[in-house]
C-alpha cells in the first residue's frame, strides 16, 4: 500500500508541475499577443485553456481520491492537502493568462497598451514566465531554497506594478480612461500571477519542512 501511495503522490506532483509549466507558457504567449496585438496568438491561448482545465480536473480527482482512499495522516496528509491547495493556485495562474489574452482579443485590431508602457509589460511578462518555470521546478524538485527564491523574484514584479500606478496618476497621462483601465487590470493580472507562484513556493516549503513561511502580503 505504501508503494502505491508513493507512486500516486509522485504522479500527482508531476502533474502539478506540468500544469504550472502550461500556465507559464500560456502567460508567455498571452504577453506576446498583448504586445503585438496578435489576435491569432490570443485565440490560441484561449483555446488551450481547455487543456489546463482538463488537467486541473484530473489533479483534483487524484488528490481527493488519495484523501478518501488512503486516509493519510501526519506528513502524508500534509502532502495531499498541500497538493489540493496548489491545484487552485495553478488554476488561477492559467486563468490570469487567459484574462490577458482576452484583453488582446477585445481591443483587436488596436493595441490594448499605449506604446509608452510596452516595456513595463514586456518585463512583467518575462518575470511572470520565469516564475511559472520556477514553480514547475520546485514542484518537480521540492527544493525549499528554490521555492523561497520565488518570493525574491516577486519583489521585482511588485516594483513594476507600483510604478505603473505612478504613470497612471501622472497629470501628463494622455491616453484616456479606457487605456488607464486596461493598464490597471493588466498590471493586476501579472502581479497576481506572480503571487500565486509565490504561494506554490510557500506550499512546497511547508510540504518539505512542515513549517509554512509567513505570507509576504500580510503585515505582521
Amino acid at each position: 500500500m505504501r508503494v502505491i501511495y508513493n507512486e500516486q503522490m509522485a504522479d500527482l506532483a508531476h502533474l502539478l508541475g506540468e500544469m504550472a509549466g502550461l500556465a507559464g507558457t500560456a502567460m508567455d504567449r498571452a504577453t506576446q499577443s498583448l504586445l503585438q496585438a496578435d489576435l491569432a496568438l490570443a485565440e490560441s491561448v484561449i483555446s488551450e485553456d481547455d487543456r489546463i482545465a482538463e488537467l486541473i480536473a484530473q489533479a483534483e480527482e487524484r488528490a481527493f481520491a488519495l484523501l478518501a482512499l488512503q486516509a493519510p495522516v501526519a506528513g502524508d496528509l500534509r502532502q495531499v492537502v498541500s497538493a489540493i491547495q496548489i491545484v487552485q493556485d495553478v488554476n488561477r495562474m492559467g486563468a490570469l493568462a487567459l484574462h490577458v489574452a482576452k484583453v488582446t482579443r477585445r481591443r483587436h485590431p488596436n493595441h490594448a497598451l499605449p506604446e509608452s508602457v510596452n516595456g513595463y509589460f514586456a518585463e512583467m511578462g518575462r518575470i511572470a514566465v520565469s516564475m511559472g518555470e520556477g514553480a514547475q521546478e520546485v514542484l518537480d524538485t521540492r527544493d525549499p531554497e528554490r521555492a523561497a527564491q520565488l518570493n525574491v523574484d516577486d519583489e521585482a514584479m511588485d516594483d513594476l506594478h507600483r510604478h505603473l500606478f505612478t504613470l497612471l496618476m501622472d497629470r501628463d497621462w494622455k491616453y484616456g480612461v479606457a487605456a488607464a483601465v486596461d493598464v490597471t487590470l493588466l498590471g493586476r493580472y501579472y502581479e497576481r500571477f506572480a503571487d500565486h507562484a509565490v504561494e506554490i513556493g510557500r506550499r512546497v516549503i511547508f510540504l518539505v519542512t512542515g513549517e509554512l513561511p509567513p505570507d509576504p502580503d500580510v503585515e505582521v
